[in-house]
């Protein structure tokens, strides 16, 4: 009836039409023979005047032959409606026949080839799910967190094989983060839909909990390893660092139900950089390189992971985790993106397509020239420290070897020679560092005190030579010589070279993303933005500082405020990046510095210093903090308008032979554009303000006078 009504309202007004023409016709017809007439029948056209009637007979057979049309056009809409109807019905009915008939031919099929056990302990147990099931592997995420199977008839018998194992299943779903029983299955989750893809349902039945990493795999040499990733994520992270880490909970915190995808080519989940060059060398556990854990300054023990195995769910749970959470894919890489399609694509040739993605890749360590050309052995003894592996390798070689020499003298080659340093009296281990400038940290520290830097780091039983330009290496009886341009040669037996890192860009020429030629990296706005869906944050950023213009800082703080920012801008916040990241480095438990803004030693500096105390120390400063991370804290802090100590001042007096602890100050057109403070901790906000404000000072001694530094 509803379809007959439709005709029907779309055929009268050609019907009302066709009368309406008819009757011009008539009225034509008598103007043109010269005769007016006096009325035109409206309801009797058939009596008009002469030559009227042809007309008529067209109207007439125009309106029959559009009802039959129109009725011809419903019968068969009607029939067609009932027809599809009936198919559906039957279909539905038949369902169970045909789920009935499937379901013997798909465990013979699987059977086969899961039978060979030698592969399980070799194969990676996700990557390689049974072929018979393929639709059963992608559907069954979405099954376990879905009661009411919505698609194909292949959930409806995954469902029901789902009976006999559903104490596994409900493990795998119910507690998302804390069903990750080791680290190991950030990348091998436990993969239920394999077990429920009609491998065994025998097996699965008789062996409750445990053996579903076995079916995983037993199933695992004939599928293609790209079925255990999703095909699609709404937040797509790169790079698995601390940037990446601290946008992933950022994204949570104001999307709880997002769905987060992390990609890393390391393979350990997130983890913090500074303990690799600090306290993790002062440990004194000797499976500390297997633990990971360390002892802060203020005694307190935890891991260099940001968070345990249970905070992540596996990829496979990712598509079907009905609250969202956070996913990693360890040991891939990368290596092609495409931009238009929102897609990547990894080293497995696998690919993913992505909604909004972030670009935190961080950098890779820079390496002399003269060593990548000095051939295959040099290479082999030499380290260039940046990962957990690198920790590893040299924690092992520094025990078994008897001299270690350290090129660079930046805050990475003079954290690790200090820490060396103090291994050297316990194995007899001889500690070389050398770089080209006069002291330690020369880039960053006026010459004064980079000067007493570099006869604290002696102190700690290291051989210190500075002014030093290698002309080339070689190996010769299983001993590295080290040729100086100025005639010196140093002998030993491994090389650290910390001399810098270069930013990660190789995304950067498939995505046609913009690099930076001044300072590397990938050029972003003010919101971090590359392009309008992607992001980038931490070491491979080239943002704008809206107060020192375009910069790109390699340090932790950065990597924790940006990835947060790019997080919340993920989000829809539309935030510009107006925070002023710090950094610190220690050189022991004993002496330490935390810095803001540009810090150069090309610069003008002021510096103001005061006699030290037992509290002004690293060690001090994490016991009363709390945490030995003084960035995680720092961040969150804000300076109101700064309050000079109520108690008088001492004389602002640059000691010669002892800087204990102060403030050096660094200026561009007499305003302060850097500070660093030594040896005093908790006031980063007062010197974040001092930088915002932009203003010049006509006396910094007065400044000084805001960090307390004369306080006892």
């Amino acid at each position: 009836m509803l379809k007959c009504r439709t005709v029907w309202k779309k055929l009268a007004p050609l019907a009302r039409a066709s009368s309406t023409l008819c009757r011009q016709n008539v009225r034509r017809a008598g103007l043109n023979n010269g005769k007016i007439p006096s009325c035109v029948p409206a309801g009797h056209m058939s009596t008009g005047p002469a030559g009227g009637g042809r007309d008529n007979k067209l109207y007439f057979l125009l309106v029959g032959v559009t009802f039959i049309g129109g009725g011809i056009y419903t019968y068969r809409t009607v029939k067609g409606d009932h027809q599809r109807y009936q198919e559906r019905i039957d279909e539905i009915s038949s369902r169970p026949h045909k789920q009935a008939a499937e379901e013997p031919a798909i465990p013979i099929q699987s059977e086969p080839p899961a039978v060979p056990e030698p592969e399980p302990q070799a194969a990676f147990s996700p990557e390689e799910p049974s072929p018979p099931a393929p639709d059963a592997e992608i559907l069954a995420p979405t099954e376990t967190t879905e009661p009411p199977p919505a698609d194909e008839p292949v959930v409806e018998a995954s469902a029901e094989e789902a009976a006999a194992p559903s104490a596994a299943a409900v493990v795998e779903e119910a507690p998302s983060p804390p069903s990750e029983p080791s680290p190991a299955e950030f990348t091998e989750s436990p993969h239920v839909p394999v077990a429920e893809s009609e491998t065994t349902a025998a097996a699965a039945a008789a062996e409750p909990t445990e053996p579903q990493p076995e079916v995983v795999a037993e199933s695992g040499d004939s599928a293609p390893a790209s079925l255990q990733f999703p095909s699609h994520t709404p937040y797509l992270l790169i790079g698995g660092g601390t940037a990446s880490f601290a946008a992933a909970r950022s994204i949570r915190a104001r999307d709880p139900g997002a769905k987060v995808l992390i990609v890393t080519d390391e393979p350990v989940p997130p983890y913090m950089r500074p303990p690799l060059s600090k306290e993790l060398w002062f440990s004194d556990d000797p499976s500390v390189t297997e633990t990971l854990r360390f002892k802060q300054w203020n005694g307190k023990e935890r891991s260099i992971y940001f968070q345990p195995p249970s905070f992540y769910i596996s990829a496979e749970e990712l598509d079907g985790a009905e609250n969202g959470g956070v996913a990693i894919l360890t040991g891939k890489k990368v290596v092609h993106m495409d931009v238009r399609g929102n897609k990547i694509k990894l080293d497995d040739n696998t690919e993913i397509s992505y909604d909004k993605c972030l670009i935190a890749t961080g950098g890779v360590p820079r390496s002399l020239q003269v060593i990548e050309r000095a051939g295959e052995e040099v290479m082999k003894r030499t380290t260039l420290f940046r990962k957990v592996e690198d920790f590893k390798s040299l924690d092992k070689v520094s025990r078994s070897i008897k001299s270690i020499t350290i090129i660079g003298g930046g805050f990475l080659g003079s954290e690790l020679a200090c820490a060396l340093g103090r291994r050297s009296t316990e194995c007899d281990l001889e500690v070389i560092q050398m770089f080209p400038e006069k002291g330690n940290m020369g880039k960053v520290l006026p010459e004064y005190l980079s000067n007493w830097t570099t006869e604290k780091v002696k102190k700690e039983g290291v051989k210190v030579i500075s002014e030093a330009l290698v002309k080339s290496v070689v190996c010769k009886d299983e001993k590295l010589e080290i040729q100086l341009k100025d005639g010196r040669l140093v002998k030993t037996d491994h090389i650290v070279a910390a001399v810098g890192l270069e930013p990660n860009v190789d995304l950067a020429k498939s995505a046609g993303l913009e690099v930076d030629s001044d300072f590397g990296g990938f050029r972003v706005n003010a919101e971090l933005q590359a392009r309008s869906n992607i992001w980038v944050a931490g070491d491979a950023a080239c943002f704008y500082d809206i107060r020192l213009g375009r910069r790109r800082v390699e340090h932790h703080d950065h990597a924790v405020v940006s990835g947060r920012l790019a997080g919340e801008n993920m989000t829809g916040a539309n935030k510009p990046y107006w925070h002023q990241s710090m950094f610190w480095s220690d050189l022991g438990p004993d002496v330490g510095y935390e810095a803001i803004g540009i810090v150069d030693s090309s610069l003008p500096t002021v510096g103001v210093f005061a006699k030290a105390t037992a509290k002004d120390t690293p060690k001090a400063a994490t016991e009363k903090s709390g945490t030995g991370i003084r960035s995680e804290s720092e961040t969150e802090d804000t300076a109101v308008s700064p309050v000079a100590s109520p108690s008088p001042a001492a004389p602002a007096v640059v000691q010669k032979d002892e800087y204990g602890k102060g403030v050096i100050f660094y200026l561009r057109d007499k305003v302060v554009v850097g500070i660093i403070l030594w040896n005093v901790f908790n006031r980063m906000p007062v010197a974040r303000k001092i930088i915002k404000d932009g203003e010049q000072h006509v006396d910094l001694n007065e400044v000084a006078k805001l960090f307390n530094i004369h306080d006892d």
